[in-house]
């Protein structure tokens, strides 16, 4: 197999399996211009892990090379090869894990599809802005498919050459609509933003409190029997490789954590508790609503170590003052982001808006709002952009109450 994965004239991809191809593509890349187009493809909602079954790189005279991650392992020469140039995605958050996990780690990027919804494009999926801004119709039909799958047919790897193939011109394209409205700045920033925050470890924690639906459940013993259940089913994922929900769904985990069934017999009879492991591993199962009846120690039923703040519809009951705060600020932050076409959640998300309205700082001035909004994750752009009015808004709704409104006695 040639290095190269696609024919220059237009043939029919392939993709690149072994070390001796592999070290061919990146003498090739490296002798490329301009920024590195990159892509991963993973199998999620069919595997337990999350990493990259394929890899798709484009470069400006070098061409495309779709690589397989498992046959070639590390891809260290790659990096190396690239390390200092600019690395484009359309959603980056979704791809570095899985490229990291393999060597790939960029240290600038471009993020096509972040920009774009910087930019005010109403839709910022990777067909639509393609088709917006370059003319060119992308279908997206494989986009939900089984990564793993070998071997990967012709359509898929079709579908994922293009994905590349055109992100270098897609980049020139969101670039300029940013300078034209002054956003290339904040578009930085945000970039930084997405490649720091990835970078940092994560820790699976008590990944059981993700169980969709498990804040229904509202005793700490039924609590116990859904983390066992969470718990035996995310090992028994990672020793198949095979998406947990694939084997038994969340539904019917937390379906038998409330019904705390009585006997084997009696867990197998609850229709609610499917999935195609549900009956073949039912001693696995069973075992774990066992050992959650019999545990010592019950889950709380608030996260612990979390610092939660009530839904704002009980701000006015809970803490008035707060409650006026956020209502004279959000109406300015949401025509503060229509006037730079941005969406609101991208000027400041609304937890950050919650948590310093629920909890300002003291002495109220701007720059220990700024000192605040820093804390809690704003980028020097948001608060630029945002500070002064949710300063003046805390201000006047404190006003509200000293110059005529009724306190609570």
């Amino acid at each position: 197999m040639s290095a190269a994965s696609v024919n220059e004239s237009g043939g029919t991809y392939s993709v690149i399996e072994t070390r001796e191809d592999y070290l061919a593509a990146v003498e090739r890349i490296a002798g490329g211009e301009g920024p590195l187009a990159i892509d991963a493809e993973r199998a999620s909602g069919y595997r337990y892990s999350q990493r990259a079954y394929l890899i798709q790189v484009f470069r400006r005279g070098a061409g495309t090379f779709l690589f397989d991650p498992p046959a070639i392992g590390s891809f260290a020469e790659l990096n190396e090869a690239v390390h200092d140039v600019e690395w484009v995605f359309h959603a980056a958050s979704q791809d570095l894990e899985c490229l990291r996990e393999v060597g790939l780690d960029p240290q600038r990027i471009f993020d096509t599809e972040l920009g774009a919804r910087l930019a005010g494009l109403p839709r910022v999926g990777l067909g639509t802005v393609v088709e917006s801004l370059l003319g060119i119709h992308l279908a997206k039909e494989h986009s939900a498919a089984d990564w793993s799958t070998r071997p990967l047919p012709a359509s898929w790897l079709l579908y994922a050459a293009l994905d590349v193939e055109l992100l270098v011109d897609l980049r020139e394209a969101v670039a300029r609509l940013l300078e034209e409205q002054d956003k290339s700045e904040i578009a930085d920033q945000e970039f930084a933003e997405v490649l720091n925050r990835t970078a940092r470890p994560s820790s699976r924690g008590e990944g059981w409190r993700r169980l969709s639906g498990v804040h229904s459940i509202r005793n700490p013993r039924n609590l116990a029997v859904a983390k066992a259940l969470w718990e035996a089913r995310d090992a028994y994922a990672r020793e198949t490789d095979v998406a947990p929900g694939r084997l038994v769904p969340d539904a019917s985990l937390v379906a038998a954590a409330k019904a705390l069934p009585a006997s084997k017999r009696e867990l197998a009879s609850l229709k609610e508790f499917i999935g195609r492991a549900s009956r073949s591993e039912l001693g696995r199962w069973w075992s774990a609503i066992e050992e959650g009846k019999a545990a010592e120690e019950l889950p709380s039923l608030r996260v612990p170590g979390v610092e939660t703040i009530p839904p704002p519809k009980a701000w006015a009951d809970r803490n008035p003052d707060a409650d006026r705060r956020l209502k004279a600020a959000r109406p300015r932050v949401v025509e503060r982001a229509e006037a730079l076409s941005l969406p609101v959640e991208n000027l400041l998300t609304p937890d950050t808006l919650r948590r310093v309205a629920w909890t300002p700082p003291e002495p109220l001035t701007v720059e220990s709002l700024v000192v605040a909004l820093a804390n809690l994750g704003a980028r020097p752009w948001q608060i630029d952009a945002t500070v002064q009015i949710i300063h003046d808004a805390f201000v006047e709704a404190s006003q509200g109450v000293s110059e005529g409104e009724e306190s609570p006695s």
